[in-house]
């Protein structure tokens, strides 16, 4: 799977949890720009773990801070 497929997949699955309709680029942060608390990254995270089926350890979450970040980490997840 590319990079854009996984982007592709990830932004159907952000769409619920983006309540006011940011862009989302590459740059998006998670904290600062769609205002993600503790409990909606691990639903998201709970999500995108499901679709992948990956895992997403607690410090690669904590490595992630924008979309781009997470694309990249979900590929290279799936990659091994």
């Amino acid at each position: 799977m590319t990079e854009a497929d996984v982007d592709q997949r990830i932004r159907a699955l952000i769409e619920p949890f983006n309540k006011k309709g940011v862009e989302i680029k590459n740059e998006t942060s998670f904290a600062n720009d769609l205002e993600f608390d503790s409990l909606t990254v691990m639903d998201f995270v709970a999500e995108i773990e499901d679709e992948f089926d990956i895992i997403i350890s607690m410090n690669q979450q904590a490595e992630i801070e924008n979309y781009g970040q997470l694309i990249s980490a979900v590929h290279k997840l799936q990659d091994s």
